[in-house]
């Protein structure tokens, strides 16, 4: 029985990455690469929005940055409510959070994982580290802080989905590739399930990202949603299988 959970959404935006491998070179506008290093203000900051609960449903809370908030973007193109929309359309509602956050880094995200994991949610799905990787932070503090996300939101009892990111290689090769590979290391060391690149088909590619390059349009966000989708559609589907057994 998925629990009683009224429906949160934290709408917050945050500058990340473009990742699809594809450089912010010296050639890059300046306002661009500083957007890589300061939280944005697309738009300002509200108080999470409740409305009436809904039983029965499982609770999905996404627990990311600005890509996850849809920086510029209105909140019901961002891709968390494109995913509820499509689980709704194929006989699968669930209630989201999106706990998108400005700015946020891992150990942003590790600081407000207790109120999240508050709102007991069944799935949370993990886009964290590109603020980072974009800053150029010790990928061993990533990777500890997205590991204790994991450990801590497994033992609350919520299933996890870790969505795996690239930087461009302006920090050089050997960080760039250290930052892509922390994700499935993390995966297979926590068990958990992993989308190898949550930007596959978006990032780099200048008609599905706004004018800074780096994120999505609503048509963007869009795909992000389709390469989420099966991940979380098989987690779901498990945990309603795991259900019915008991």
């Amino acid at each position: 029985m998925w629990r009683k959970v009224p429906t949160l959404v934290l709408a917050l935006v945050i500058p990340v990455l473009s990742g699809c491998g594809a450089p912010v070179s010296d050639d890059s506008p300046r306002e661009a690469r500083r957007a890589l290093a300061r939280p944005a203000a697309a738009r300002p900051a509200s108080a999470p929005a409740t409305s009436a609960p809904v039983a029965d449903l499982p609770v999905v809370a996404f627990l990311g940055d600005s890509l996850t908030a849809g920086l510029g973007l209105d909140e019901d193109e961002a891709y968390p409510a494109v995913v509820e929309r499509e689980l709704r359309e194929e006989g699968t509602p669930v209630q989201v959070i999106n706990a998108g956050v400005s700015g946020d880094t891992t150990a942003g995200g590790l600081s407000r994982l207790g109120w999240l994991l508050g709102q007991h949610p069944d799935v949370v799905v993990v886009a964290l580290g590109g603020n980072d990787g974009l800053r150029g932070l010790p990928i061993e503090e990533a990777d500890h802080n997205l590991r204790e996300i994991v450990r801590r939101t497994q033992a609350a009892g919520a299933r996890v989905l870790l969505l795996g990111l690239k930087i461009p290689p302006n920090y050089g090769p050997d960080y760039a590739g250290r930052f892509e590979t922390m994700y499935p290391r993390i995966a297979k060391d926590l068990d958990v399930p992993l989308v190898p690149f949550m930007l596959a088909g978006v990032g780099g590619i200048q008609g599905l990202n706004q004018s800074d390059g780096l994120h999505p349009t609503a048509e963007g966000q869009e795909i992000v949603a389709k390469n989420v989708l099966p991940y979380l559609e098989e987690i779901l589907e498990e945990a309603k299988s795991k259900a019915a057994v008991q």
